[in-house]
């Protein structure tokens, strides 16, 4: 394990370019540009907002910062899997002239899609702290300080959106169907999740509400939340029950690429 990170290290310089090729690509000659990516959370933010303050009475301060990390973290999480499917066929050109470890194609995908969601994620600090914390005596200052806390949140994302990536590619080319089925799946996996559910109405869905903590994504939610919507670090339990999942995603995924890899060319 320890010689094939290395060799991923050793090709950096290769998976940086196509990352970069990629980022240059999907925005030229777009007069957005890079404000493509933050468009579809903002408007779903602004759509559920009036919705939800007109028909519960929701106070908007409190609910938009809520609402948009976790359309925010749900952008990342469909891109890593819905772009991974075709990750190893993005890159078949690559694979076919340049002996390099196949856990790249799937970090690329990771990696542009983590670019965007660092992006969002940064506007949403921003309107959090321009709504202010929920709890009226937290300041802001100790806001700030909760935001070194994402750091340790960071590392599991990306190895979340990696080990995902890595899953749904190797599932795409041998089932070819993986990704269309996986975008319908995604469809219903929306309103499994705390996203747009207010916090409050949430507390009170008994059973429901069960099924949302149950859910293995849901503590990825809370590690985002906490520090941002809140002003305060996630609790261990959050982190512990967030890390167990990314170390079933990537022992999975560290078995199903050892497997495969040598195989790969032949399904492409």
């Amino acid at each position: 394990m320890h010689a094939y990170l290395g060799s991923i290290w050793n090709c950096r310089f290769f998976w940086l370019s196509l990352v970069k090729t990629d980022l240059r690509s999907r925005y030229r000659g777009s007069v957005l540009g890079i404000g493509w990516s933050l468009l579809h959370p903002i408007a779903m933010t602004t759509i559920l907002c009036v919705v939800f303050g007109v028909v519960f009475g929701i106070n908007v301060r409190e609910y938009a910062p809520y609402l948009f990390v976790g359309m925010t973290f749900w952008g990342y999480f469909t891109s890593v899997l819905v772009q991974g499917c075709g990750c190893f066929f993005q890159g078949e050109s690559y694979i076919r002239q340049f002996p390099a470890p196949m856990a790249i194609y799937p970090l690329r995908t990771a990696l542009g899609s983590g670019f965007h969601f660092l992006i969002g994620l940064l506007l949403a600090v921003l309107l959090s702290l321009g709504t202010g914390p929920k709890d009226a005596h937290i300041s802001r200052l100790f806001q700030l300080l909760a935001l070194p806390s994402l750091v340790p949140t960071f590392v599991l994302l990306f190895l979340l959106g990696w080990s995902v990536a890595i899953l749904c590619g190797l599932l795409n080319v041998r089932f070819r169907d993986t990704r269309h089925l996986a975008e319908i799946g995604l469809q219903g996996l929306f309103y499994m999740l705390p996203i747009m559910i207010p916090p409050e109405q949430l507390a009170r869905r008994g059973r429901l509400s069960l099924v949302f903590r149950c859910n293995p994504l849901t503590p990825f939610f809370d590690l985002l939340r906490e520090p941002i919507c809140y002003g305060h670090a996630p609790s261990l339990m959050t982190y512990t029950f967030a890390a167990t999942v990314v170390l079933v995603l990537c022992t999975t995924a560290i078995f199903a690429l050892q497997r495969e890899e040598r195989q790969l060319i032949f399904h492409l």
